[in-house]
């Protein structure tokens, strides 16, 4: 949760139920005015948002043409936290729209034009950055320490060489949008829902999941020496945590694991599943390939369909009084890391 003090009149307009209550009172749910509005809210908790190795430009220039649609995204954001950078098309919305008419569309029709035309995003991510000098350096030391050129050629391998992916901002989860994008789209979908919380004064509070927070070192962890940094782009491996019924009847009975949650930019890049045994074993025990990753129901989950059996390994466990706390949830990590890890500490 970031507070930011606001600038408008307070007002009961789009007011909605939630409250959170403070020492200065209540903060209660309200909504954008529009698109620009939530926009302008993004960009002043950009650094937050996003995180210190991620550039957000909020440009709008049409992209598109040679047949396929034209269309002008909302921004674009480079993510430099790995050693391969990534770059998102942005799409800010508000939920009162349809999310398969609208946002879905709207996702599919940037991918064509994205396909069509890389040469002219490139050259929208170049003025941009132009524009923005310290972006632009951040740019610059990036790629002198990654082996790349100068900044074109750290935008040519963004725009040419990278899968296409997408994120999604929005002030508050449609119920099926999740599974919409997940049965619509192989490539990689991100989803942050964006709150705006108001109190009689008029300061505001904005609610958020920071982009990709989970992917860090994880905040549970006992020490308070900071585990190494994962690289999302090293990162091929999901460990699941299973009990022992399911992990027979499921894991090993059926070659498969559900209902998961998996990042959208996640998907393509997975490609084992570990299964981390709860009390009293406390131990990865297990490791499979994984064949597909399919949306389980209608649930904005996935299914993880293995190649074949998984394969015991030597057990990786939680060691007593060690750093990793407890394994309630997926976690990513990279499969030669795990297969060299003697305790779940060399992971985390």
């Amino acid at each position: 949760m970031v507070r930011i003090s606001g600038t408008r009149p307070p007002g009961t307009n789009g007011v909605s139920k939630n409250v959170i209550w403070t020492d200065q009172g209540p903060y209660r749910r309200v909504s954008y005015d529009s698109e620009a509005d939530l926009e302008s809210a993004l960009t002043r908790v950009q650094d937050q948002l996003f995180g210190p190795d991620r550039i957000y430009l909020d440009v709008k220039k049409r992209i598109g043409g040679k047949g396929t649609p034209l269309n002008i995204p909302d921004g674009y954001l480079l993510d430099l936290s790995g050693q391969k950078p990534r770059l998102y098309v942005v799409e800010n919305e508000l939920a009162v729209h349809d999310p398969l008419r609208h946002i879905a569309v709207q996702i599919l029709q940037f991918s064509l034009s994205f396909e069509a035309e890389p040469l002219a995003v490139k050259k929208i991510l170049l003025g941009a950055l132009n524009g923005l000098p310290a972006a632009k350096r951040r740019c610059e030391g990036y790629a002198f320490k990654n082996g790349f050129r100068n900044v074109d050629h750290l935008l040519e391998r963004l725009v040419f060489e990278t899968p296409f992916a997408a994120l999604v901002i929005i002030d508050e989860m449609p119920e099926n949008l999740e599974v919409v994008l997940a049965q619509k789209f192989r490539f990689g979908v991100e989803v942050l829902q964006f709150a705006r919380y108001r109190n009689d004064a008029g300061a505001c509070m904005y609610q958020f999941e920071p982009f990709l927070s989970d992917l860090g070192p994880d905040g549970r962890n006992r020490s308070e020496e900071k585990p190494e940094a994962q690289d999302p782009t090293d990162l091929d491996t999901v460990v699941v945590p299973a009990r022992d019924d399911g992990f027979q009847e499921t894991f090993l009975g059926q070659n498969r694991w559900y209902a998961v949650r998996i990042h959208g930019s996640m998907r393509p890049q997975i490609k084992y599943a570990a299964a981390y045994r709860v009390a009293p074993i406390s131990a990865i025990t297990h490791v499979a390939t994984v064949k597909i990753i399919e949306p389980w129901k209608e649930t904005g989950k996935f299914v993880l369909e293995f190649a074949g059996p998984p394969k015991e390994i030597p057990p990786i466990p939680m060691v007593k009084g060690g750093r990793v706390l407890s394994f309630q949830n997926l976690r990513y990590t990279n499969f030669n890391r795990l297969i060299a890890a003697k305790s779940l500490d060399d992971l985390w």
